[in-house]
């Protein structure tokens, strides 16, 4: 493991030591502070040689190493007692507390005698006692060994829990969790609940809480009906225990909730998240509590007879859930078995038992918004065809060829069942082709599946691919002596290759308008295929026209010009003419619907509804029944536009109810959910709409279409964010960054990249301001090189800057704003730049006073020269004026550093820049704003209180004038700032 310089003297040390102090607890924290001891050592002054050993200890606690934590501290007793007056008020403090972090080691450690534990009790007493300190921490320690050991926990309880908390004594957050679970052991639910109230309720924290007592607290709620509550904490408390070995008791109870809850899917995830937790814990009661919580998971997923899937365990080889379960029984045992050895009772073997002999509290309890099933674990899973049959397959191979064939030739959706299974077959090695005229020769069929799996590239917006076996497929069916079923491949190879994105167009438009030539030139492609194929049969033929009319309905939806519009009806109508004379109903359908499609996108929407409305009403009548579904979308679409939201939600609702008789691949009902969700948002019902995304990605996920998939995770999870549900927001991301491809950097990077900013964004709603700011500084790093998209990076060095600035970290805040400005120099960013240079600016004042004022305000000239430019080229913000909001800044950041005078000056500016107010509301609200505090600047720092009555009394008079009321905002705050200025006078 790479290592820093060691540091050359004190101060450099001390540096180290605050650095290593922000690193999360593991083993490149441990190995660090074990290198700054060995550094402390080589100087002569024992203090920094406490504080690095001090350090060390807190390492080893927090990092699950109990055997070297005592080590560690006999030589800081070593220290005390050798120099007791260099330990001063905080290193003696530090020393006494840590005689309990001793107990807690040796309890967690079976080769150490019970009568050691009961002497180091003694010693703890007797130093406790000499240096006049309450033995309360003491009876907490007794209480806890007592507890550990199964024996006499009411009399230790009590002589602890009797007791005033000192100085000593663990904190409110562990002594809470500490008298609910002695409640809880009593079979107390009730009691234990209430008493953890304030921890749970986050009243009561500190390094281990409220995580710890969260994880303890998830089967006590659900045995008492409390399953919001739990599946609330499940989220927030496993974000607070996930990865980190000294909490990996925690994570088994959270792996046990899954099991007991009917979330073995997401038991098993999350047991690969953890999987460095079967190798970082060395503390063998972690991992007796870690390995018995897997063990529930791994049993309750072999009792639903899934034992052969795959499960995350020790490192060195590859495990099923079977497998592992075996290797997690007999060291679990093995760890109990030790563990009452040494204590000479049963308790640990005993509570092992009774963890893994619990039934499943709820058969199924939804804890995310990407509720799975075993099913979906299945190494298979993600690419396993997700269409089902709705017509018998023969187990007749010549009848599945010939049924499989009528059914593509119909477009029934249920002739990919039928592929699916042919695929399987051809593929087996003692495949026997039938000899029978009827169906053909091998290579035949071999063709068909090619021009399937062409299908099905297409469908995933996998042109190139879906060309090139398009070609492959009517290269087989020349062979097989067939060219109508040739020319219609060649055809659909010609609109895929059409499809293909153009490399060297360089923006939006120059693609578009390259994707509009590719049409045009694959349309007139199309027609001279079909004027020189002969003896093509009316099915085939009907295809192909459709194909030519598919063509321009692209290039019409690309270009969006109205010249392409007449050329589009030409063809739908030779399209419907032919399929009516032949009477191909699934072509007559297609028709119709593209001509209601060609309404629409010309913008015609009243003719595109009445089409649909005559389209539903045949379909209804005449079929083909599995069209309604896409024919009720375009309608609900065409509601939308013409805002009609409720219509709209009943066209999709009826699409979906329809669809769910059909395979899923087939109708698209993925995207029949984004737009379900889109009309659910229109009509104020965004949980309907977060419902319906994850719905859809989850579908496109099975199906392999991987981006589309975590596109709409994204937006599913910025939506819940939006909503205020944090957690689980967070708990989506996190189930997606864990994702293989993902977090082996296989998923586009972009994509990654967004996904991990929501999470981030996530984290700071949720208060985790340190996590946030590791991914902010992460995302911003790595976006740097991001010379395409200067303007992204911008915006993400924007937002960790300000991050930054909160966390008090203004020398990287500044650094970060510079590259944030930096990007914007090349993709301008004036409104989100100016926001974040203007609070910079505020959190430094307010912060650090008159000593942050020089750099405070450096940020806001920054403001003000991105203000300037954006004024130069007539940018203007969404909100209020960048030249007032920088106004107003100034002026509360000069009052936020006691310069008056100067902030005064700024408000009278910023009032100017604003104008009167008038009846608006929010314009209003600035204005009275800024009167606020500039009255406040004047009337109580300045010590002027009657011009700032008179402004203040003035600014209520316009107010009024302007129809606003006393009740209202505006006017409220200037009253009551108003009669505050009186009082003192």
């Amino acid at each position: 493991m790479p290592t820093a310089p060691p540091p050359q003297n004190t101060d450099e040390l001390y540096q180290a030591l605050r650095e290593n102090d922000r690193r999360p607890y593991g083993r490149t924290r441990t190995v660090t502070a074990e290198e700054l001891v060995d550094a402390a050592e080589q100087f002569a002054e024992p203090v920094p040689l406490i504080d690095a050993l001090l350090e060390l200890q807190e390492a080893y606690t927090y990092g699950s190493e109990p055997r070297k934590s005592p080590v560690v501290f006999a030589r800081l007793l070593t220290l005390f007692d050798e120099q007791p007056d260099v330990f001063d008020a905080r290193l003696r403090h530090q020393l006494f507390w840590r005689f309990k972090w001793v107990a807690g080691a040796l309890r967690a450690l079976p080769e150490i005698p019970l009568a050691s534990l009961r002497q180091w009790l003694t010693e703890m007493r007797d130093r406790y006692e000499k240096a006049g300190l309450d033995l309360q921490p003491y009876y907490g320690q007794a209480y806890r060994l007592a507890a550990h050991l199964g024996e006499d926990t009411a009399l230790a309880y009590e002589l602890w829990a009797g007791r005033s908390r000192s100085r000593l004594s663990d904190c409110e957050a562990c002594e809470i969790c500490d008298r609910a679970l002695y409640h809880l052991a009593a079979g107390d639910d009730e009691r234990a609940l209430s008493t953890w109230e304030p921890v749970l309720a986050g009243k009561e924290s500190c390094q281990e809480e409220p995580a710890r007592s969260a994880s303890y607290a998830l089967l006590p709620l659900l045995r008492t009906g409390r399953t919001d509550q739990a599946r609330e904490l499940h989220l927030a408390g496993y974000r607070g225990c996930r990865r980190n070995p000294s909490m990996s008791s925690e994570v088994g109870r959270h792996l046990e909730f899954c099991a007991l809850t009917g979330n073995e899917a997401r038991g098993l995830e999350l047991l690969a998240e953890n999987r460095n937790l079967f190798d970082e814990v060395d503390s063998p009661q972690e991992q007796l509590d870690f390995l018995t919580g897997v063990e529930v998971l791994l049993q309750r997923v072999e009792t639903l007879g899934r034992g052969e899937l795959p499960a995350a365990g020790f490192p060195g080889r590859t495990w099923t859930v079977t497998g592992l379960r075996a290797e997690v029984r007999g060291r679990a045992a093995d760890l109990a078995a030790r563990f009452d050895d040494r204590n000479g009772t049963t308790a640990h073997t005993d509570r092992r038992s009774a963890r893994l002999d619990r039934a499943p509290l709820l058969d199924a309890l939804e804890l995310t918004l990407r509720t799975r099933s075993l099913d979906d674990v299945t190494p298979a899973a993600a690419s396993a065809s997700t269409a089902r049959t709705t017509v018998a397959v023969p187990e007749s191979l010549t009848e599945l060829i010939l049924q499989a064939r009528s059914l593509e030739e119909e477009a029934h959706p249920d002739a990919q069942a039928c592929w699916v299974r042919l695929r399987t077959l051809v593929a087996s090695r003692d495949y026997t082709h039938p000899d029978d005229p009827a169906v053909g020769p091998l290579l035949r069929l071999r063709a068909d599946l090619l021009a399937d799996e062409a299908n099905w590239a297409g469908d995933r917006d996998e042109f190139a691919d879906a060309a090139a076996l398009h070609e492959e497929a009517a290269g087989l069916y020349d062979d097989a002596g067939l060219p109508g079923h040739a020319a219609l491949s060649r055809a659909c190879a010609l609109l895929a290759a059409a499809e293909i994105p153009t490399e060297d167009a360089d923006g939006p438009e120059a693609k578009a308008q390259a994707k509009t030539e590719a049409l045009t030139t694959a349309h007139t492609s199309l027609v001279r295929l079909h004027e020189e194929t002969s003896g093509l049969a009316p099915h085939q033929e009907a295809r192909l026209l459709r194909l030519r009319a598919t063509a321009l309905g692209l290039r019409l939806q690309t270009s969006g010009s109205e010249e392409h519009v007449a050329p589009l009806l030409a063809e739908v109508d030779l399209l419907h003419t032919f399929a009516t004379r032949h009477d191909i109903v699934g072509q007559v359908a297609r028709a119709l619907l593209l001509r209601a499609t060609t309404h629409a996108l010309s913008g015609d929407l009243p003719a595109a509804l009445a089409e649909t409305d005559g389209l539903l009403d045949r379909l209804k009548a005449h079929g083909p029944a599995w069209h309604l579904p896409r024919v009720l979308a375009l309608r609900g679409r065409l509601h939308l536009s013409l805002q009609d939201a409720q219509a709209a939600h009943a066209d999709l609702s009826e699409a979906l109810r329809l669809a769910a008789e059909w395979p899923a691949d087939a109708m698209d009902t993925s995207r029949l959910h984004v737009e379900s969700a889109e009309v659910c948002m229109h009509l104020g019902r965004p949980d309907e709409a977060l419902r319906h995304l994850t719905r859809s990605a989850e579908l496109d996920l099975r199906r392999g279409k991987r981006i589309d998939a975590f596109c709409t995770y994204s937006n599913a999870a910025q939506l819940s964010l939006d909503l205020g549900r944090v957690e689980d927001a967070i708990a989506l991301l996190d189930s997606l960054l864990a994702e293989p491809d993902v977090a082996a950097g296989e998923l586009d990077d972009r994509l990654a990249a967004q996904l991990r900013l929501t999470r981030a964004r996530a984290l700071r709603a949720g208060d985790d301001l340190k996590a946030a700011t590791a991914e902010f500084a992460a995302l911003a790093a790595e976006s740097a090189g991001w010379d395409d998209d200067p303007g992204s990076h911008a915006m993400i060095a924007a937002e960790t800057a300000v991050l930054l600035g909160e966390s008090g970290e203004f020398g990287q805040a500044r650094k970060a704003a510079d590259q944030a400005l930096a990007a914007h120099a090349r993709a301008p960013r004036h409104e989100h730049l100016s926001n974040t240079l203007r609070e910079l600016a505020r959190l430094q004042a307010q912060q650090q006073g008159p000593d942050g004022l020089a750099d405070a305000r450096a940020f806001l000239t920054d403001a003000g020269r991105v203000a300037d430019e954006a004024r130069a080229v007539g940018y203007e913000a969404h909100g209020r004026s960048l030249d007032t909001a920088l106004a107003y800044e100034h002026g509360r950041v000069n009052a936020y550093a006691g310069a008056y005078e100067e902030a005064l000056t700024a408000l009278e500016q910023a009032l100017t820049l604003l104008g009167e107010p008038g009846p608006e509301q929010h314009h209003a609200g600035e204005w009275a704003e800024c009167v606020r505090l500039a009255a406040a600047v004047e009337g109580i720092y300045l010590e002027r209180p009657a011009p700032a009555l008179t402004r203040l009394d003035e600014a209520v008079s316009r107010l009024t004038a302007a129809g606003h009321t006393e009740e209202t905002e505006p006017l409220t705050a200037l009253t009551a700032l108003a009669a505050r200025l009186r009082d003192e006078e």
